[in-house]
This record gives structure tokens, C-alpha cells and sequence, in this order.
């Protein structure tokens, strides 16, 4: 007797790893280091950390362009319109830079007013080579406790079916685009490192 699963309600969590990340990054870091010199920076969902304004678009200089570009290209392979065409949407956009130290990360929140949003890793700080040091981009369930409520020691048995009702991580990697719906809550863990964790994040709007 054969079972068909179907994943109704899949909730898509794109990675991209960067062709030339390098090089990208080396100039990404130039900008946001001098930008930093004359912006105290700001306070949104960052707990500790630096955060820019929301306009890098506008003082990042070519590398920041560039990205942005990667971000709305890769956006338009993920969306369709409801009858599954695709589609080429001219996004509306608007990007700021993170700069994490030791104890640095950023509270659950979402971004309304956006479709889709991305994260760039501009510099891990060491994560990728050693995971304990924390530093995670961490999903809510969008379906909240619900699956974990009655029998919280049971699963689905199905791809993503063991984190029902929790969370999910993703790990920096230098050089490496997260994309993601905008709707879902998500945080930074905090980073427990000796460098800095330096990445880019954007909305993508109509």
C-alpha cells in the first residue's frame, strides 16, 4: 500500500552561495567600515550590534548595487504569478548593514510592508568553521506552537517534519544569500565570537 505525502504550506527558505563572494565582500566591508565612522547607527530589533539606516542602497557604492541586483533576480525566480507564469516584478527595495560582536544578535520580528527579504553574509566571524559559536538566523514555525501542543514528543514523518511547533536555523557562511517570505518571525542568536559577524539585510516590495 503506497502513501502519497503532500507538502501543503511549504514555506520557501532560499540559499544562495555568491559566484566571486570575495571580492564582493572585501568591498562591502570597505564601505560599511568607513559608513560607520560618521553614523552612530540605529535601534530596531538589534540587541547590541551596530545597524545602519535602511537606505545602503545610497552609500554603499557599486557592491552594494550589485547585491541588491543578485536579491531581486533571485526574487523574480521564486515568484510567480497564481496561475504558477513567472513573473518580473520591479521591486521596491530598501537595505541596511549589521555588525555584531560578542553578545550581539537580534530579537523575533518580521518585516511588514515587504514580500520577500534577504540576508547577506559579508563575514561569518568564524562561524561556519566553528558552529558553537552561535550566531544563527533562527525561524518560528508561522504555525506557532500548534503541532507541538498535544504530544510534544511526536514529529511528522516527511522532509522539515521534525521541527513542528519549534524552530529552525540556518548558519552564517561568508558569501552566502538567505531569502525568505517577510511574514516569517525570525531572530539572530546571539553571537559569541572575538570578530565581527557582518552581514547585509533588504526588502523586497511592490
Amino acid at each position: 500500500m503506497s502513501t502519497e505525502v503532500i507538502p501543503l504550506f511549504a514555506t520557501p527558505v532560499a540559499m544562495t552561495d555568491v559566484p566571486d563572494a570575495a571580492r564582493l565582500n572585501a568591498d562591502l566591508r570597505k564601505v560599511i567600515d568607513l559608513h560607520r565612522q560618521s553614523d552612530a547607527g540605529t535601534q530596531h530589533s538589534n540587541l547590541g550590534g551596530w545597524q545602519s539606516g535602511w537606505d545602503m542602497d545610497r552609500w554603499g557604492g557599486a557592491a552594494a548595487i550589485k547585491l541588491l541586483a543578485i536579491g531581486r533576480n533571485t526574487a523574480n525566480r521564486l515568484t510567480t504569478d497564481r496561475q504558477g507564469k513567472s513573473v518580473n516584478v520591479n521591486w521596491r527595495a530598501n537595505m541596511w548593514a549589521n555588525v555584531n560582536r560578542s553578545g550581539h544578535g537580534n530579537e523575533f520580528h518580521s518585516h511588514p510592508g515587504s514580500f520577500w527579504s534577504g540576508v547577506y553574509y559579508v563575514d561569518d566571524g568564524g562561524i561556519a568553521a566553528d558552529p558553537s559559536l552561535g550566531g544563527e538566523l533562527e525561524f518560528m514555525d508561522p504555525r506557532g506552537p500548534g503541532p507541538a501542543m498535544y504530544a510534544p514528543q511526536l514529529a511528522f514523518a516527511m522532509p522539515g517534519g521534525l521541527s513542528v511547533g519549534a524552530n529552525e536555523t540556518v548558519p552564517p557562511r561568508s558569501g552566502r544569500l538567505v531569502m525568505f517570505p517577510s511574514w516569517v518571525l525570525h531572530q539572530v542568536r546571539p553571537y559569541r565570537g572575538n570578530a565581527e559577524r557582518i552581514s547585509i539585510a533588504f526588502n523586497l516590495g511592490l
